[in-house]
């Protein structure tokens, strides 16, 4: 069933930014060209369902929040998809596509079963990687608000040197609070352990790498720690209702 106030094109359809690759609820994602190079364009379709104006303003904001973070990131050093123009009419970001990758899932989906081994060591440098990116990510108080391992990228051929890219900051936000950034540590958790089992050993480096390179990694930890209990709590009120 489609979103309400969704378009009606289908995947792998073209129309004037170029080919749909991906439908999501709040937003289209196409492959074009511009510029001579490969572009994603990601838009943010209007919700029929909202005032014209209210949802002109709350699109304009989500627009601008993702690419304040998309810039941000980069100032930083941590590798995301190059911004190449905003058009905040439409809606829709212009940004690198990045070619020739594979997706963190899938590179540990892969990496797992040429080695048969559950952790191997190439997953523990990955995971260096991915604490080190989140650590700088979280002192310049940018949170990402949908970390996977779909929303993370390495080059291809993917080697000791490749850096993490992150991708999709369409839940970002701007924050200086140690529980938005445990928060967001959490939903990775939750993520990396239910799309890769028995990978805690994996996820742990992530956590050991981050608390030695964020300079406010105890508050953070701590307060991921608080979100842990506070989800133990509610689903045990849930087993008990």
């Amino acid at each position: 069933m489609e979103p309400d106030g969704a378009p009606t094109s289908s995947v792998g359809q073209t129309c004037d930014v170029g080919k749909l690759i991906k439908q999501g609820a709040e937003a289209r994602v196409y492959s074009t060209t511009f510029m001579g190079r490969p572009t994603i364009v990601k838009e943010r379709f209007k919700k029929k369902y909202r005032h014209p104006t209210l949802d002109k303003k709350l699109t304009h904001r989500r627009t601008t929040r993702e690419v304040t973070a998309i810039l941000r990131c980069r100032k930083s050093g941590i590798c995301t998809p190059t911004v190449y123009f905003v058009d905040y009419e439409s809606h829709r970001i212009y940004m690198e596509n990045i070619e020739n990758s594979t997706t963190v899932r899938d590179y540990i989906a892969s990496e797992q079963k040429e080695t048969q081994e559950t952790n191997p060591e190439t997953l523990v440098s990955l995971a260096q990687k991915i604490g080190t990116l989140l650590a700088t990510m979280h002192d310049n108080d940018v949170i990402h608000g949908d970390l996977t391992t779909s929303n993370m990228l390495l080059r291809q051929p993917v080697d000791s040197s490749s850096p993490v890219v992150l991708i999709d900051f369409g839940l970002s936000s701007v924050s200086g609070l140690h529980e938005d950034k445990g928060v967001d540590l959490y939903v990775l958790e939750r993520a990396f352990l239910s799309t890769h089992p028995n990978t805690e050993n994996i996820f742990e480096h992530i956590l050991v790498t981050y608390r030695k390179k964020s300079k406010k990694s105890s508050d953070v930890l701590k307060k991921l720690d608080e979100v842990r209990m506070r989800e133990i709590g509610r689903a045990s009120c849930r087993e008990r209702v």
